[in-house]
């Protein structure tokens, strides 16, 4: 028997079937130390960013609050006198009041609420017939078409001396002041924090792809279009900044529902009413919302968009050098 014939065959390999392909891996990494901190970085800074929308948001809309409070009312003040009959005068002006067009309402402030509203400063017991106290008369007035002020101001005079009116312009102007500086210091804050969550984002995204620089040209060398290698790594960080944008929007949402949540179950507590007194209420509304959405896919389309480009310009900068190696230097610096 030769050698040959005591030799075993070898096994026969495992062909693929017809049209059958072996399942390929991802171009670029899934996950690497660039990747996650891209991802963390992208968190952070969508999570600042809707949180300061969230807050100019809510800002303008405390700030509108105040400011329909108190253009929504005007004010009465009929001022006690000898031998005066204040409860004539009271309704003789909540009827003139009322007679105006662009009158909603017209209350008298009694007297037991009046003499709550001098508690404060006066003490609890408080007999208002023993002081020399004007009272009130609380106009409700409609804000798109209110009353003509000035022949209101007028009639009263004529027919009670002792009456003036407050239509709080002083008050409103001064807020309606406030409240745009307010806006537009925090719209100033938003843009800074966008300003800055864009070149972070920039200078993250193209510090992870020059990791992965190595991935570019060996793809560009066998014979990859751009586009396909640039499209390749726009998915990937795609994934990855919708992954961040996704995680720090939906923690400023979170952080806004629990903070209106807290709100609400904490009225008329020390705490809240001194968080309401400096900040209003925490709800920012479904406006406020969708920025805070916008600003995810914001952040998710700008960094997609520096990939394409770093990788195109990428490409570029390895063409540049196989045609003049002498620029690699200027290139690379």
């Amino acid at each position: 028997m030769s050698v040959a014939e005591k030799t075993p065959a070898p096994p026969e390999r495992k062909r693929l079937n017809d049209g059958a392909t072996r399942p390929h891996g991802p171009i670029v990494p899934s996950a690497n130390v660039q990747g996650s901190a891209l991802l963390a970085v992208i968190a952070i800074m969508s999570f600042l960013a809707c949180l300061t929308l969230g807050g100019v948001s809510m800002v303008r809309a405390t700030a509108a609050s105040w400011q329909s409070q108190i253009s929504r009312e005007i004010t009465i003040q009929i001022k006690p006198d000898d031998n005066f009959d204040m409860e004539k005068a009271l309704n003789d002006a909540r009827n003139l009041a009322s007679s105006f067009v662009g009158v909603t309402g017209a209350t008298i402030m009694d007297k037991q609420a009046t003499s709550r509203l001098l508690e404060p400063w006066l003490g609890a017991s408080l007999d208002i017939d023993e002081l020399p106290v004007p009272r009130l008369v609380i106009v409700t007035i409609d804000e798109s078409a209110p009353p003509d002020f000035a022949a209101l101001r007028d009639a009263l005079s004529k027919k009670i001396p002792q009456a003036s009116l407050d239509d709080h312009r002083t008050w409103v102007n001064r807020l309606v002041s406030m409240a745009r500086t307010t806006v537009a210091i925090g719209t100033g804050v938003l843009v800074l924090v966008f300003s800055a969550m864009v070149l972070t984002v920039i200078f993250a995204t193209r510090g992870a792809l020059s990791g992965n620089r190595h991935i570019v040209e060996v793809l560009h060398f066998v014979g990859a279009e751009a586009s396909f290698v640039a499209n390749e790594f726009q998915k990937h960080f795609l994934i990855i900044s919708l992954k961040g944008s996704g995680a720090g929007s939906a923690l400023a949402a979170l952080f806004f529902m629990l903070a209106s949540w807290w709100q609400s179950r904490s009225l008329a507590t020390p705490a809240s009413d001194q968080a309401t007194a400096l900040f209003g209420t925490f709800s920012v509304g479904w406006l406020g919302y969708v920025g805070i959405a916008l600003t995810m896919i914001l952040i998710a389309g700008l960094t997609t968009l520096t990939a394409r480009l770093t990788v195109m310009r990428t490409i570029y900068e390895i063409d540049q050098i196989r045609s003049d190696p002498a620029r690699s230097d200027g290139l690379n610096t």
